[in-house]
């Protein structure tokens, strides 16, 4: 195009001498004829576009002789149009559509002419419409049928009499009205049976009233919490040199620091993981929810964390404390065992000894723990 001056096309149009050096790709009698008078004008061979378009020459000259079927498929040919009109300073999108118009896709198939349908229909709708009425009129006209069919005119009921039933609420012979109440509460499981005991075998084993406040100090066991029962991944010490474990109720963080600041343990404990505390080491337990986690005391529980920051050696000191406690109810148990022993008759005094042995071994385990 020209260049801009400040005049309009009308003012370069009336000069002699003027002219456009593009033009545009719609005056040419073809696409081929438009692509040869623009490399005419432009001075240069189809060798010289060919090293700038990088199209063979074959193909640029089958485009400006309108021989398209030289040319490789319709994606390719595209793309040399396009590459072609560019190097010549046309409008590529003109271009392009020029070339579909003349080179119409033979992969599309044809399709009938739309007048032809609409023609049909036309021709059919009366009866289409006619139908569509009659089947409608049949429809309603059954629908009306039935409900006529159906209705009768009222009669007087065949009841001679109303039954008492009907009357009051209640079927013969039923003295009572039954009325819902609040749900009970479901009775507690029960899945091991209550212990029997002869009468008298105590008496005679142990020489004890079984009544007595002495027999019933010792026999007395000390109550069991609930015991630590692993539901995941344990992590840190083994169970042999450790005495408390701090198990996840639900997915929180745990973080176990040193005194010194090196971190011992650091994880995102999921529910029912747990980690085993060794003995004698100073660190504090770093919790992101304290009531996330449960600790248990040589293996029985012990509550729930109470703070964020919780020294190692206190829970441990706590398991020390817990296991002292049990190993006096132990002990005192085997004293009161023995002393029953001497006063049980001669023929029961060696079942009572080891009765008070054995009791003697759970003192030594619970002091060992």
């Amino acid at each position: 195009m020209a260049l801009d001056a400040g005049k309009g096309p009308e003012e370069y149009g009336a000069q002699a001498d003027w002219r456009d050096l593009t033009p545009s790709i719609t005056e040419a009698l073809t696409l081929g004829d438009g692509l040869r008078e623009a490399r005419e004008r432009s001075g240069r061979s189809l060798v010289e576009l060919s090293g700038v378009t990088r199209v063979p020459v074959r193909y640029l000259a089958a485009l400006e002789q309108n021989d398209f079927s030289v040319l490789p498929n319709r994606v390719f040919s595209i793309g040399y149009v396009r590459a072609y009109a560019a190097a010549l300073g046309l409008d590529e999108q003109l271009a392009v559509e020029r070339f579909k118009r003349e080179t119409p896709d033979p992969s599309v198939p044809l399709q009938p002419p739309v007048g032809v349908a609409f023609e049909e229909v036309r021709r059919y709708s009366p009866r289409l419409v006619a139908i569509g009425v009659v089947l409608v009129a049949a429809v309603v006209g059954w629908n009306v049928f039935q409900r006529v069919s159906l209705m009768r005119a009222p009669q007087p009921s065949d009841i001679a009499e109303v039954p008492e039933s009907w009357r009051l609420g209640e079927v013969p012979g039923q003295g009572e009205v039954f009325r819902l109440a609040a749900p009970r509460p479901a009775p507690p499981d029960q899945t091991v049976p209550a212990l029997y005991v002869t009468p008298g075998l105590e008496a005679q084993l142990t020489g004890l009233d079984p009544e007595s406040a002495e027999a019933a100090a010792a026999v007395a066991a000390p109550p069991v919490q609930k015991a630590f029962n692993p539901r995941g991944a344990i992590y840190g010490a083994s169970a042999s040199a450790s005495q408390v474990v701090i198990q996840a109720r639900k997915a929180a963080g745990l973080v176990v620091r040193m005194a010194d600041g090196r971190v011992l343990f650091a994880r995102q404990l999921a529910a029912g993981d747990a980690w085993r505390a060794p003995l004698g080491v100073a660190a504090t337990l770093d919790v992101s929810d304290p009531a996330a986690f449960d600790v248990y005391l040589n293996g029985e529980h012990g509550g729930a964390l109470e703070a964020t920051l919780t020294p190692l050696a206190q829970l441990n000191a706590r398991a020390q404390t817990v296991a002292r406690q049990a190993a006096a109810e132990v002990a005192a148990r085997a004293d009161s065992a023995r002393a029953a022993a001497a006063r049980a008759p001669a023929g029961m005094q060696d079942q009572t000894r080891i009765q008070a042995a054995s009791m003697q071994a759970m003192v030594s385990d619970a002091a060992g723990g």
